[in-house]
């Protein structure tokens, strides 16, 4: 019954925090995950992350990833495909490059160093979306190639990182003779991609339709919980995250007719309690003992962060024929990392991918670079607005 009561104390202190974030300007999930430092060992060591809430929290992030597959718009990625897989393929491989050879002058191993550059490579686009709605910029050529860019950008991380955590998160944590299976594995994998098509094309439609007819409340919404959670399942099950799997079954969802029913409905699910539950529990593993040892690192990340997106969806979008403000625009509206990195971070560490040293660091740069995101792409609107 004492997890009641920490329940209650979370989501009061997630509600209060994410209101203030809002009003100031700074995106919810910031607040909510500052809530885990301020409660946890950090700081008041109030709340700990027992067996119970990091269930909840990893709830949470499957219906996360599922929310997030459920608004990727193929449809305007079809529309937009060739400047979105330019901004897309750049803004992944920059940050990638650079901040692996960064982490390896800092003497992380190969799959760490590898990991590190993976979560700079994830966006999370909700934030710049707000600022293009504000701005009514949203429907523009450059808005449009963001969001396509953001849809292909967030299938490369997840991919990459189901690869990363399948192979070296087992050589990590059951030690070398998880080499043996390796090619089993990669087997098991392949398969269950090519069951995400069939997904895709034939049972997702399928199952949808048979749920409209159950005589049952919410027949369609359960249904695509049991298609999120089932698919979670399997991924686990073959050696893959489980939010890969979520991620894609939301892709598969959201190209039937039960898109808005289950978006409405799915929402409320996850942010009423399972959602706060899991960007609490990354706050909950911060530390700052040795802060200042690890400032250089910080500060070095978070220059890296910004300008290896910036530059990378700017090129992207340069070498297909945008103009030089237009560029600007687009990079800077693919630098906010937001809860998609977050996401990544947590999955890495639970895989021993990220070690316990520089865990609150990169949490820090991934806060630091999501505030910054907002500003440079007002700067950059503006710049255009101008050059106009």
């Amino acid at each position: 019954m004492a997890f009641l009561g920490t329940i209650c104390l979370v989501l009061v202190a997630t509600s209060v925090a994410g209101h203030l974030s809002t009003r100031i300007g700074v995106p919810s999930v910031i607040g909510q995950l500052l809530v885990g430092v301020l409660l946890g060992p950090a700081m008041l060591n109030w709340v700990h992350s027992d067996h119970l809430f990091a269930m909840f929290a990893e709830i949470g992030v499957i219906i996360l990833m599922f929310m997030a597959g459920l608004e990727s718009d193929l449809d305007l990625l079809k529309k937009y495909l060739k400047p979105a897989l330019s901004v897309a393929t750049l803004g992944v491989v920059f940050p990638i490059i650079a901040v692996y050879y960064f982490g390896r002058i800092y003497h992380f191993g190969f799959e760490s160093a590898l990991f590190l550059g993976v979560i700079f490579a994830a966006t999370s686009v909700s934030i710049s979306v707000e600022v293009l709605k504000e701005l009514k910029r949203l429907d523009s050529k450059e808005g449009a190639t963001i969001l396509g860019a953001a849809v292909v950008d967030d299938i490369l991380a997840v991919v990459i990182l189901s690869v990363l955590v399948s192979v070296f998160g087992n050589i990590t944590s059951t030690g070398e003779s998880a080499q043996t299976n390796i090619w089993v594995g990669f087997l098991l994998e392949f398969i269950y991609f090519i069951g995400i098509l069939i997904l895709f094309k034939w049972v997702a439609p399928f199952l949808m339709r048979i749920s409209e007819r159950l005589l049952v409340g919410s027949s369609v919404t359960i249904m695509s919980l049991v298609i999120c959670l089932g698919m979670a399942y399997l991924a686990d099950l073959v050696g893959l995250s489980a939010v890969v799997g979520a991620f894609f079954a939301g892709i598969a969802v959201a190209q039937t007719p039960y898109k808005k029913e289950i978006d409405a409905n799915i929402e409320p699910i996850g942010y009423a309690v399972f959602i706060p539950m899991f960007f609490t529990s990354i706050g909950l593993n911060m530390s700052f003992d040795g802060f200042m040892k690890n400032i250089w690192f910080i500060v070095i990340l978070t220059i890296l962060a910004v300008l290896t997106k910036l530059l990378g969806g700017g090129l992207g979008a340069r070498l297909l024929g945008f103009d030089f403000n237009s560029a600007y625009v687009i990079g800077a509206g693919m630098i906010s990392r937001g809860e998609m990195a977050l996401i990544i971070v947590q999955i890495g560490y639970t895989a021993h991918l990220l070690s316990t040293e520089y865990y609150s660091a990169v949490i820090m740069v991934i806060i630091i670079s999501t505030i910054l995101a907002p500003f440079m792409l007002k700067h950059a609107i503006g710049r255009q607005q101008i050059g106009d």
